[in-house]
């Protein structure tokens, strides 16, 4: 069942399921809270396993309301309504598992909010997240054009395609685009040590190496996850087993 909450002008969509130790989802770009975890499993997985799951559609994305202004993504605003969730929700500590875009927030949230967050899993974003992760320009023409027979790059048309088939709102996304590629500063990560999970997919040409990025931290491990791209890997059984390993060994 999905519920409604308001942080700031913006009514935010989110399920609340299962019990147990709270885990937070924060999903990827043009994806939703139904295509990232309810669709791959994750959701039923966690459950399974005894966590109470909370996935929240970001701004901009799935059920949640829509901005065109670019500076209304930023990531540490974005972290700002998931840490405005877990306040919602009376929810003091979690643990916090995000894909590509989402694992970007998540890093955000435990910057920002280091006292809600019990574990971060940054899933789909190695070293990426401090020296960026190519050029998007190119995705967000594709998401704005009429013609999408006229794409030519290759990534622009791999989203184009994702976010017409989750019917997103492309003038949103393209906005989004605009501004959540912030990075994160290696000051930033060398102070926190909060325990850390990266997991990026073998042949994922666009996350960046976890090992580089786990480097940098205090308390991270880094992991392959063998044989999957960046759009295939957040399903992946040895992720999902990993991640539960994972979680079990940092409890709240």
């Amino acid at each position: 069942m999905t519920h409604i909450f308001r942080h700031g002008p913006f009514e935010l969509a989110y399920i609340d399921e299962g019990s147990g130790e709270p885990a937070l989802l924060i999903h990827g770009f043009a994806s939703s809270a139904k295509v990232n975890w309810i669709s791959t499993g994750w959701t039923s997985f966690l459950q399974e396993a005894g966590y109470r799951t909370i996935a929240l559609d970001n701004r901009g994305h799935g059920q949640s309301a829509k901005s065109y202004n670019e500076a209304d993504y930023a990531p540490g605003a974005m972290a700002s309504d998931a840490a405005a969730l877990l306040e919602h929700l009376d929810i003091k500590k979690a643990h916090v598992i995000g894909y590509s875009m989402g694992a970007r927030i998540s890093a955000f949230l435990a910057i920002l909010f280091p006292e809600r967050v019990q574990s971060i899993t940054l899933g789909g974003l190695g070293i990426g997240l401090v020296d960026g992760m190519g050029d998007w320009d190119a995705i967000a023409a594709a998401l704005l054009t009429e013609t999408p027979e006229s794409i030519r790059d290759p990534r622009g048309a791999a989203f184009r395609k994702f976010a017409d088939q989750t019917r997103s709102d492309r003038r949103a996304l393209a906005a989004c685009i605009a501004r959540s590629r912030e990075l994160v500063t290696h000051e930033q990560l060398s102070n926190l040590d909060t325990p850390a999970l990266i997991a990026v997919g073998t042949k994922d040409d666009i996350g960046g190496s976890p090992h580089a990025l786990a480097g940098l931290m205090q308390n991270a491990v880094a992991l392959d996850i063998p044989g999957r791209d960046h759009m295939l890997a957040v399903g992946d059984r040895f992720f999902k087993k990993s991640v539960l390993e994972f979680l079990r060994a940092h409890p709240v």
